[in-house]
């Protein structure tokens, strides 16, 4: 039975026993674990201990090979002291990185054919982990560092995910703080013809923000799903909240839709997060025309504005409800830290860039206990290859006591 196969049959919290069972056969294989990212972005776990008595630590997502795998997304090979060596893999689903596979195999079995094997392994365990997960709370309790409070798990039950790639565009999020809930507003959709993003900043902390940010998501997808324009999706989602909470309770949102096949744009923006614009030489934050939040007044009427995107444009999406604080000068605009941190993210990945601007804005002292959201979306353009949204990158060996060598591209 292949791999594959196996994964299918296997019961949903037994699909790393079954993988282990197959690499055994196919590869060889003395070992296979599965380490997962936890909520936090900050450590991998393993879903559970390696068949020793130590078992396998957790490891931070900053240092050693696992985390390097992670990080690059690309295979890394460690060739152990002894008649073994080490294969770091990353598990990842349409740019929605999960986490990475360790396979220890003896060491004249890693063939370029098996190496590229392996590749294709971690890529489908990755495809079968987004099916258990519905079925099945072991990964989700692997990747708790600690306890998630309700509006947490709300949250986390309610947004899509991290991140999400395409021919045309890749994107990514990160939010913090990630264990409690801000009550942030995340969504997207991608069709052959249009990409669909959501951005809100939160109703407050607690519960009641909560179950009002699930409620304008679900009233949002509704209309969405109901094949509804951008502006109607803003005008039923604005009534369902204040139908509910008479103004009480509004959400200060901005939706996109961008032509995946031209690369024009149209946003609604109800009072919404920041969104800037990365280009070569410029950075800088597009002033748009703000209407009124979701849920404040009854029977608004939402307008689209028209933006064009060209190849290569990063787009930044800042929510942060208490406002993007200063670095602490009297005199820097309020705008600042997030620009600085866009500066110096300019020539770096998509995925690194939420995570540096979220700790920018709450390293400062007005910051540090805000909840703020950070959406990256890179634009590659319709003329992008439309081979898929994963490319694979070289991987990497190395030999204790030996320089770096090149490793069979997979």
């Amino acid at each position: 039975m292949t791999v594959e196969g196996a994964l299918r049959g296997a019961a949903p919290h037994l699909l790393l026993d079954s993988l282990r069972t197959s690499l055994t056969q196919l590869y060889a294989a003395s070992s296979a674990d599965l380490l997962l990212v936890d909520y936090g972005f900050t450590t991998l776990r393993p879903v559970e201990p390696v068949q020793t008595p130590a078992g396998m630590p957790d490891t931070p997502l900053d240092a050693g090979p696992a985390g390097r795998a992670f990080r690059t997304q690309q295979p890394y090979l460690f060739r152990d002291v002894g008649p073994t060596a080490t294969v770091y893999l990353p598990v990842t689903v349409r740019g929605d990185r999960f986490g990475v596979l360790v396979v220890v195999l003896p060491a004249d079995r890693c063939a370029p054919e098996t190496a590229a094997s392996l590749a294709r392994v971690a890529e489908t365990l990755g495809h079968a982990l987004r099916v258990a997960d519905r079925h099945t709370d072991l990964y989700r309790r692997t990747r708790r560092t600690r306890a998630l409070t309700v509006e947490g798990e709300m949250q986390w039950d309610t947004l899509p995910g991290r991140a999400c790639s395409g021919p045309a565009f890749e994107l990514h999020a990160h939010w913090e703080p990630a264990y409690t809930s801000g009550g942030h507003l995340l969504d997207w959709s991608v069709t052959e013809r249009d990409l669909v993003v959501v951005v809100a900043d939160g109703a407050g902390p607690g519960t009641p923000a909560a179950l009002a940010s699930t409620l304008a998501l679900m009233a949002i997808r509704n209309a969405r799903r109901a094949g509804l324009d951008l502006a109607t999706q803003a005008g039923l989602t604005d009534q369902a909240l204040y139908g509910q909470f008479r103004g009480r309770r509004s959400l200060a949102a901005l939706l996109l839709r961008i032509d995946l096949t031209t690369g024009e744009a149209e946003v609604v923006d109800a009072g919404s997060p920041t969104l800037w614009r990365v280009r070569p030489a410029l950075t800088e934050r597009i002033d748009l025309d703000r209407q009124l939040p979701l849920g404040m007044f009854e029977d608004t009427v939402y307008v689209p504005q028209r933006l064009r995107l060209l190849d290569g444009d990063r787009l930044v999406f800042v929510a942060h409800g208490a406002g993007e604080p200063t670095a602490g000068g009297g005199d820097e605009a309020p705008d600042g830290p997030v620009a600085r941190a866009l500066g110096r993210t300019r020539r770096r990945k998509g995925a690194d860039v939420p995570r540096d601007v979220v700790r920018v804005l709450r390293g400062t002292p007005r910051g540090a206990s805000d909840a703020v959201l950070v959406l990256c979306l890179d634009w590659r353009g319709h003329g992008a290859d439309t081979r898929g949204g994963e490319r694979p990158g070289k991987a990497h060996a190395d030999r204790v006591g030996v320089p770096l060598t090149r490793f069979p591209r997979v």
